[in-house]
């Protein structure tokens, strides 16, 4: 039983586990919150349970009692379907709906796991983590991972779906300072807005000949394509807006360079893949997750980290310029995106889940 939801973060890489798990011939559950797949994925589960989940809104007594008592009803909900289900093994990918089943599979006696896809340890998995069998991570290294989950900490990347995989195959398309220059523009459920008013202007600020050439494809939110849209038709620069793109690995296998957040499935298509990027983290998260992922990336000169209070609209013209102007750079960051990559770590994942339903995984203590 996976158990994911909250955001695309969260459940692509359990959609991408449960992929391989059904070539394993492993039956496969979905327990989440009352969202389920709000993404529209097609999750490959033979069910998906929904039980009630609750993020800590404030820190006033008011909240914290709303949100224990909405968990509390949601570890009743999942004790239930675990009495049905009776899974091998429970896995949670961070994040409050992973709190109910979790706790409920631990006091039903069944083994459980975590993954952890960024490079700080949430706080659901660090409230979590004392409690589950082993806890598999996207880095070699990750914040706030220490004492006793240390021991039980393996490293196996962040799964990515088949999609992305077979993007992958790609190899990265060499520009010339005179060929058409494709960029890519996302921002997820949290940053397309940012983005649709932020990169319009920054490509308005590109050399005539440098517009001319530009191809963008770019994620808004319905409300936002029409403004965004006129603005690129009186740059003329030709675009493609959605609200998204269900195809979006190939058009990230097609791009010469992506600009868009830091959040763990964006990282690790990015570096499956192997293309270069422009990264704005997403700013006030309470752990500075994105922040920590782009900061790995642009250590390994496989991105450029901005951060959003620096991102103006010059500012991002200028490191766009910079990237198109150079292609032989934007070669070297694809290639070290790549060296990042971790396209087994779905296999890898899998097997740690085998170990720990047959036995093979220690118990918590």
């Amino acid at each position: 039983m996976l158990a994911a939801g909250g955001t695309g973060g969260h459940l692509f890489p359990a959609f991408a586990l449960a992929e391989e798990l059904g070539r394993r011939g492993i039956a496969v559950d979905l327990i989440t919150d009352m969202r389920g797949d709000r993404y529209g994925t097609g999750f490959p589960a033979r069910k998906i349970h929904q039980v009630p989940s609750a993020t800590l809104g404030g820190r006033d007594p008011l909240s914290a009692a709303k949100t224990a008592f909405t968990l509390a009803r949601g570890v009743k909900a999942a004790i239930g379907v675990m009495a049905t289900v009776k899974p091998s093994v429970v896995v949670g990918f961070g994040g409050y709906p992973t709190f109910p089943p979790l706790i409920a599979a631990r006091m039903k006696g069944v083994p459980t796991m975590l993954h952890e896809q960024n490079a700080v340890l949430g706080r659901a998995n660090r409230m979590l983590g004392k409690r589950v069998s082993a806890i598999a991570t996207s880095f070699e290294k990750t914040k706030l991972l220490d004492g006793p989950m240390q021991a039980k900490a393996r490293y196996t990347g962040n799964p990515v779906r088949d999609i992305v995989r077979k993007a992958a195959v790609t190899p990265y398309p060499a520009a010339t300072i005179t060929s058409e220059f494709r960029l890519l523009v996302f921002g997820g459920s949290q940053g397309a807005r940012f983005f649709s008013e932020a990169m319009p202007p920054a490509i308005a600020l590109l050399p005539a000949e440098v517009r001319a050439r530009l191809v963008v494809t770019q994620q808004c939110r319905p409300e936002d394509i029409d403004a965004a849209r006129a603005a690129y038709a009186q740059s003329g620069v030709r675009a493609e807006l959605q609200p998204f793109f269900m195809n979006l690995p190939e058009i990230m296998a097609a791009s010469h360079l992506v600009i868009g957040r830091a959040g763990a499935s964006s990282v690790a298509e990015l570096t499956v893949i192997g293309r270069p990027a422009i990264l704005v983290p997403l700013p006030h998260a309470v752990d500075n997750d994105q922040l920590n992922n782009a900061i790995r990336l642009a250590e390994a000169g496989a991105a450029v980290c901005l951060e959003q209070k620096d991102a103006t609209p010059e500012r991002l013209s200028k490191d766009i310029f910079n990237c198109i102007a150079d292609p032989g750079a934007l070669a070297d960051a694809a290639a070290a995106a790549r060296s990042l990559g971790r396209p087994d770590a779905v296999e890898r994942l899998a097997d740690l889940v085998v170990a720990l339903g047959t036995g093979d995984c220690p118990s918590p203590r």
